[in-house]
C-alpha cells in the first residue's frame, strides 16, 4: 500500500443516479451465471468510484444499462447490500438502496482484515522449502522495484502505482495459501479496494515507506521468519489504514464522541 498525502481534503463527489455510469453490458463481467456477472459489474463500478458513494442504485436503471431482466439485478443487489457495498435506505413506501458511504471504521475494519489474510499469507510463504522460497522472494523483490521506479514517475501514474502494490501483496497470497484463504481474500480484497482506487487518484505520493515496509515483508519471508513476516504485513496495512483515515471526513457520530 501506497504511502501517501492528500492534495485535497475534500471527498470526491457522488454521483446522483446509476444512469451516469457509462452503457455496458453485463457481457462485459467475467464469465458466470447472469446474476454473478451482474453482480461482478456493479461491483467494479462501484470499486472504481464510477458509482460514488451515496450514490441511488436503482434497479430498473442498472436492468436497462445491463441489458438483462430485472431478476438477476435484484439477487446482484441483494448479494452487494450483504457484502456491505451497497445500503437499504427506509423510505417513504420502499426501502432505497444506495452504494456505502465512506467511513473512517469502515476503512480501518476493511484494511485490518486485509491484513490479517495476508499476513496469514505471508506466514506460509516464510515457511515454504527454501528453493520455493527463494524463487518467491526474488519476485517480490522484483515486484517492489518497479513499485518503486513508478513512485518516482512525474508525474505519477496511479493507476500503474496501484497495480504494482496490488501484484507485489496478491503475489504473497498466492504463494502458499489454500483455497478458504483466497477465496476470503477475494470476496474482501475488493471492499478495501474501493477505498484505496477511489483516493489513490486524488494523492500525490512519497512512497520510501511503503518500499521500506515491503522489504521488511520480504526480508521476513527470505530469511524464513513466519512470525515476523505476519506482523510486518499486518503493519503494512494498518498505517495504510492510518493514512487513508485522514482523508475521509468524520461521521457526525464520531464528531460527537
Amino acid at each position: 500500500m501506497s504511502d501517501t498525502r492528500p492534495s485535497s481534503s475534500r471527498a470526491p463527489r457522488a454521483v446522483k443516479r446509476v444512469a451516469a455510469a457509462p452503457a455496458t453490458s453485463a457481457a462485459d463481467a467475467p464469465h458466470g451465471s447472469r446474476p454473478d456477472q451482474v453482480y461482478a459489474r456493479v461491483r467494479e463500478l462501484i470499486v472504481q468510484g464510477v458509482l460514488a458513494p451515496g450514490s441511488r442504485v436503482v434497479e430498473t436503471e442498472i436492468a436497462s444499462n445491463l441489458g438483462v431482466s430485472r431478476t438477476p439485478v435484484r439477487e446482484a443487489l441483494q448479494r452487494l447490500q450483504q457484502e456491505g457495498y451497497v445500503l437499504a435506505t427506509p423510505g417513504a413506501q420502499q426501502s432505497r438502496l444506495t452504494v456505502a458511504p465512506l467511513t473512517r471504521d469502515d476503512v480501518h475494519e476493511l484494511l485490518n482484515i486485509v491484513g490479517a489474510l495476508e499476513g496469514l499469507g505471508a506466514r506460509g510463504a516464510a515457511l515454504l522449502p527454501p528453493t520455493d522460497r527463494r524463487g518467491l522472494v526474488a519476485k517480490l523483490r522484483e515486484l517492489n522495484a518497479e513499485f518503486l521506479r513508478v513512485g518516482k514517475l512525474v508525474p505519477i501514474d496511479h493507476e500503474r502505482l496501484y497495480d504494482a502494490d496490488q501484484r507485489f501483496h496478491r503475489q504473497i497470497v498466492e504463494a502458499s495459501a489454500g483455497p478458504r484463504l483466497l477465496a476470503l481474500h477475494d470476496a474482501v480484497k475488493p471492499q478495501a479496494d474501493r477505498y484505496i482506487r477511489m483516493y489513490i487518484r486524488m494523492l500525490t505520493s512519497d512512497i520510501r515507506t511503503s518500499v521500506y515496509e515491503h522489504d521488511t515483508i520480504t526480508t521476513a519471508i527470505d530469511e524464513g521468519h513466519a512470525d515476523d513476516a505476519e506482523l510486518a504485513v499486518q503493519v503494512n496495512w494498518r498505517h495504510a489504514a492510518d493514512r487513508l483515515s485522514r482523508l475521509i471526513p468524520l461521521t457526525p457520530e464520531q464528531r460527537g464522541r
